[in-house]
């Protein structure tokens, strides 16, 4: 694994067309800029669930930092990703919590992560080409758009709670991403989410009681786990969402960087679910391959793994000063709902990209069929309760978008009534990318 990357270009502009690739990198002081947008980006989620939980919010963005680095290294550096808290913990957590507390609830979790960790060895074992099958560009395509949208009533309901400074941080983003050129309108969702911040202190929602009183340094408090087997139960279903989750991430970078990253699926998966395992030993919520930062490399269209460490260690070092852990839990929610209309927007449309890129026919009803109700599963956040075990959208829309597309393509197989188009060219892995070199229109990200 190589740590260092090569200046894309003259280290300052990216190109029509173009992207910075993960092994390549702005200059330094645009990487620290981008690096701490990601941190800005997966800030608001990554509280959320520990906040919803129960668990410590800086012992959860300690693990994460932790975790980022070490998906960095297991995936050789080759996949850009910050490991943030899974909303799909929230409910076995709570879950837990009420049978058997907070302990309980870490057991759960580190045992999500162990068996995450061993699908990506058998991944890695007899290769990623059966995911291709299980899960082409249409399921995949739905299973990113699905995340995005069916995240659209968080944003929504931080809006609500402050809606002139949500209105203002959202206008401050859009019109930052047009207004200026360079690092500013690379940096747009930053500068957004801090002159929205101006407005809300402005406004009177900001409490610093609770900066003045933190420490400037501190270690966050570790929980150990407890292993209760009839809670574990509540936590295997997850397995599935994370599996998702991490495909959906590596497809959308493939797609994105026009690269086939097939042969890094199983350490990605590897990664997350050491990562994962490690919060559960610690007292952290558990780790994903975060939406909401495929949502910045959209924007910037930078995909450097520079960035992403920059973001581990800033995140690290956030999560050792609590003092200024309490600044950044000051972000009002409308600052937040802002910021995230635009990233949710953008993760949901990433979706739809992959559908674009990899050609995929509409016209054939297992296709339409498939998306469709994936889709208004995700988005109306359906729900499933087996006992004390309830699954919600994601998981939901990610069983039908696969479930359904498998048993239409094999009913209209054998019935003959398939109208599946032969298979066009493609990378090796079965992911057909578009050439950027005969492409040359501009990026429908940028």
């Amino acid at each position: 694994m190589a740590l260092g990357w090569q200046v894309h270009g003259d280290g300052r502009q990216v190109g029509p067309g173009a992207v910075v690739a993960p092994d390549e990198r702005l200059s330094w002081p645009r990487t620290v800029g981008i690096g701490m947008q990601h941190v800005v980006a997966m800030f608001g989620a990554t509280f959320l669930v520990p906040i919803l939980t129960g668990l410590p919010p800086a012992t959860t963005l300690f693990f994460s930092a932790i975790g980022t680095a070490l998906f960095l290294l297991v995936t050789g550096n080759r996949l850009p990703s910050y490991l943030g808290s899974s909303f799909a913990f929230i409910a076995p957590i709570a879950a837990a919590q009420a049978d058997g507390g907070t302990a309980v609830a870490l057991g759960g979790v580190l045992v999500t992560g162990a068996l995450l960790a061993v699908v990506g060895l058998l991944v890695q074992a007899v290769g990623a080409r059966w995911i291709d099958v299980v899960m082409p560009p249409v399921v995949t395509g739905t299973i990113v758009a699905l995340i995005g949208l069916n995240l659209a009533p968080v944003a929504w309901d931080n809006v609500q709670k402050a809606p002139v400074t949500a209105v203002a941080t959202l206008f401050a983003v859009v019109l930052i991403t047009v207004l200026f050129r360079g690092i500013l309108g690379r940096l747009a969702i930053l500068l957004g989410v801090l002159v929205g911040y101006a407005v809300a202190v402005l406004r009177g929602e900001v409490d610093f009681k609770a900066v003045k009183d933190a420490a400037w340094v501190g270690l966050p408090d570790f929980t150990a786990p407890v292993f209760d087997l009839s809670v574990l139960g509540l936590f295997v279903p997850v397995v599935f969402v994370l599996i998702a989750e991490n495909v959906g991430h590596v497809k959308s970078v493939a797609a994105m960087t026009n690269r086939d990253l097939d042969s890094v699926m199983g350490r990605a998966l590897f990664a997350d679910g050491v990562a994962t395992t490690l919060a559960g030993a610690g007292g952290g919520s558990g780790t994903t391959t975060y939406a909401e930062n495929i949502g910045v490399m959209a924007a910037t269209r930078v995909y450097s793994t520079a960035a992403y460490w920059v973001a581990a260690g800033t995140a690290l070092l956030l999560s050792l000063s609590p003092k200024f852990g309490a600044l950044i839990a000051t972000i009002p929610q409308g600052v937040l709902g802002g910021a995230t209309t635009v990233l949710y927007g953008m993760i949901g449309i990433l979706g739809a990209r992959i559908w674009v890129q990899n050609k995929v026919d509409f016209s054939d009803p297992v296709n339409l069929t498939t998306a469709a109700v994936a889709l208004i599963i995700g988005i109306a956040n359906y729900t499933w309760a087996v006992g004390d075990v309830t699954f919600e959208g994601i998981a939901l829309g990610t069983a039908a978008a696969i479930g359904i597309y498998h048993l239409m393509r094999s009913v209209a197989r054998w019935r003959g009534t398939s109208e599946e188009a032969a298979s066009p060219a493609s990378v090796p892995g079965g992911t057909e990318l578009p050439d950027r070199r005969q492409d040359d229109r501009p990026d429908p990200a940028s």
